[in-house]
């Protein structure tokens, strides 16, 4: 009897056993099965290259995000050509071949779109960001923002044709210190110079250049993004953060452009990319770069 009982325990625990078994091997499966599909979804994407046309502004931040979104597409490579706006907008129209637009003004966005090169129902506003008016920690500079600039031994300013030059100007015509007209990015450096008491001006081409020529030392204020200043918090002051009652919003938009060059995957991978742009992840990523995400 006692033989019995052992033998029908023993059975039990067989079957309770090979039922675990066949458990984790299910589990297996469903992994593979899963990594496979991943793997055949990144296999199945075609080869290919877009071109990104993006403000100076924007260069670290969309390379950590172009990183971030190969983790997913392997194949699709991302090639940028970062300069100021009104530079990248010239190239476009000269016909250089470009797929996405990422500006960091809405003028020079409207003038591509009235040039019928942007692809409808693709423009988006993704960030906003603020000037700031920055001096080197050691420049023991006097000035403390844009109402006291003249006292400034040299000043970084970025062209009328770039957004940062234009925003710039405009604050400066808002506080009475330049003559109020219809286009502020019209305003010569020189006409500046001369409303600022005769301070020397250094014209810089885009944001980048303004940064570059104050971390230098070369100028002693300059006017740039807030987000520019990302990475030289322990070389740079930030005087003055300009309001936007002053300079009113400082949107980035992104649009597809028309590039009848591009095939349909190159088409498909632009959509998509500017797609996980506009994602919630990639939100918290231009954050942490001190881009404002409400842009509504």
């Amino acid at each position: 009897m006692k033989k019995r009982i052992l033998a029908a325990m023993m059975a039990a625990v067989m079957v309770f056993s090979m039922a675990g078994c066949g458990s984790k091997a299910d589990e297996k499966t469903d992994d593979t099965a899963k990594t496979e599909a991943t793997d055949n979804k990144v296999s199945d994407e075609e080869e290919t290259e877009i071109q990104v046309f993006i403000a100076a502004s924007l260069k670290n931040v969309m390379d950590e995000l172009a990183a971030q979104y190969n983790e997913e597409h392997p194949n699709v490579k991302i090639t940028y050509n970062a300069d100021s706006s009104g530079t990248l907008l010239t190239q476009i129209e000269e016909g250089y071949e470009c797929d996405i637009f990422f500006s960091a003004a809405q003028k020079q966005m409207d003038q591509l779109e009235s040039d019928g090169l942007v692809v409808d129902g693709t423009r988006a506003n993704v960030v906003n960001n603020q000037v700031v008016v920055v001096t080197r920690k050691d420049s023991g500079t006097k000035v403390t923002g844009l109402d006291n600039l003249s006292e400034a031994e040299s000043f970084a300013l970025a062209g009328g044709s770039v957004p940062v030059g234009k925003y710039t100007r405009t604050a400066l015509m808002n506080m009475g210190v330049l003559p109020k007209v219809d286009d502020p990015s019209a305003i010569t450096t020189e006409e500046v110079s001369e409303a600022l008491g005769g301070l020397e001006i250094s014209e810089q081409d885009n944001v980048s250049k303004v940064l570059s020529a104050v971390v230098e030392g070369s100028c002693e204020v300059g006017t740039t993004y807030y987000s520019d200043t990302y990475g030289f918090e322990d070389e740079l002051d930030i005087l003055q953060t300009v309001g936007y009652d002053l300079t009113g919003n400082v949107i980035y938009p992104i649009a597809r452009v028309v590039n009848d060059e591009a095939d349909d995957a190159q088409n498909a991978a632009a959509d998509d990319f500017i797609k996980f742009v506009l994602s919630d992840n990639a939100k918290k990523v231009f954050e942490s770069y001190y881009f404002d995400t409400n842009v509504e």
